[in-house]
């Protein structure tokens, strides 16, 4: 059979066909041409996912309280210098690091660009924004001073993040030290003890009461039977977690807390300080005393002052004072019903809210002080007693074997 010609550069002999260079140069160009296209179109796949995964998250995302203090700081000082809201908010989209974050300052400067307020906006994102920076921007919106409420509660987020910061910065220490006993007490429990036991084996003496106890500890934690305790450690700890969780095991959790020998004084006064600077914070904002007891009473954490709240309003709403209710509750210290009262015939109440957090944020700091160094050595004691006494009862076999050894020579 001969060829017959199908067009000018393609020829047909049976079924196979012959593509001429001329086509094959063609089609190499094409996939050429093709390669930067489709690695353009899988970034911009990769760019719309990631996008969308951030869009996700900024429903839910958390924002540390360190941060939304930035953001309110930054916020304030830009209206000041006279920018509008909708600029200014791009302007801290531009310059935020958090990829997070920048997808929800975007959102909530849509919302204003579509007509919603600000108060508004950031309600649609509850995580990032507390109900007490809502509260507060209502209220700037609705009295005509927003970038002052915004310094005034940048003023609260800065002051409740250094009494944090000083509060975690004394436990740190004696955390890791703890945890790092912990870590070497096992290490020698499990990995040192056993190599001692083996050489103490073949002695055939009896062993001292000390080091029989640490040796038979570490066979219990090197067997099967030590994974079962630790098992059995961790359940014990996630039971009492979610059972501190339900209102029950809350409400007893938060008594046992400010009872507590050592760190109970500390937690009452840090409570009794957040609740006077954030009820200052709102009655100065001009935010109405119901829903600043609404809002003192979700932003606390503690159901004492929860239980103070709602009583408090009651009474106010039945024509009485703050003061009234202070007085009869023993979580709240006389001292603290008395300048409240005077606030109260002065009018002045916000005013002597604020210095009484002040006076208890003066009283945190020497606790956390005095704790600090009651702490340290107390724990260099404790390292010492807990590893020198292994290592003593460890070498007490030894001790008595070159003891006996001695006599014999004599």
């Amino acid at each position: 059979m001969g060829l017959r010609p199908r067009s000018r550069n393609v020829f047909i002999h049976g079924t196979m066909p012959f593509i001429s260079s001329a086509q094959s140069g063609q089609s190499s160009t094409l996939r050429t041409e093709a390669q930067p296209q489709s690695r353009l179109s899988l970034k911009a796949t990769q760019s719309i996912a990631k996008q969308k995964a951030l869009e996700k998250r900024a429903k839910k995302y958390k924002l540390p309280l360190e941060e939304l203090a930035i953001f309110t700081q930054q916020l304030a000082s830009l209206l000041n210098a006279g920018l509008p809201l909708v600029q200014s908010l791009e302007a801290l989209q531009d310059q935020t690091e958090d990829q997070v974050f920048r997808v929800v300052i975007r959102e909530v400067k849509q919302e204003i660009s579509a007509g919603n307020s600000f108060s508004a906006s950031v309600k649609k994102f509850p995580k990032s924004f507390p109900t007490l920076f809502v509260s507060m921007v209502e209220a700037g919106e609705a009295s005509g001073a927003l970038a002052e409420i915004l310094n005034k509660v940048a003023s609260y987020f800065e002051a409740s993040v250094k009494l944090t910061k000083k509060v975690k910065s004394a436990m740190t220490y004696p955390i890791a030290v703890i945890a790092l006993a912990i870590v070497l007490v096992n290490v020698l429990l499990i990995f040192v003890i056993p190599v001692f036991a083996d050489m103490f084996k073949d002695f055939g003496a009896k062993l001292p009461a000390p080091t029989q106890m640490l040796i038979d500890l570490s066979h219990f934690l090197g067997s099967w039977r030590g994974a079962v305790l630790l098992v059995v450690l961790v359940g014990i700890g996630y039971g009492i977690g979610k059972y501190c969780e339900t209102p029950v095991g809350r409400r007893q959790k938060d008594h046992l807390l400010v009872r507590a020998p050592i760190f109970g004084n500390l937690i009452h006064k840090i409570a009794l300080s957040r609740f006077c600077r954030t009820y200052a914070t709102l009655i100065r904002s001009g935010v109405p005393i119901l829903r600043t007891l609404e809002i003192v009473s979700s932003a606390s954490n503690k159901v004492q002052i929860e239980d103070a709240c709602v009583e408090i309003a009651k009474h106010v709403s039945q024509g009485g004072q703050v003061s009234e209710v202070l007085g009869t509750n023993t979580f709240f210290p006389p001292m603290m019903k008395h300048m409240v009262k005077a606030g109260e015939t002065t009018g002045n109440v916000d005013g002597m809210m604020g210095k009484i957090a002040d006076f208890y944020d003066t009283e945190c700091d020497a606790i956390v002080g005095a704790l600090t160094s009651l702490i340290e050595p107390l724990l260099i004691v404790f390292l010492g007693v807990v590893v020198g006494g292994i290592v003593m009862a460890m070498f007490l076999p030894i001790f008595q074997m070159a003891a006996v050894a001695g006599g014999l020579q004599k």
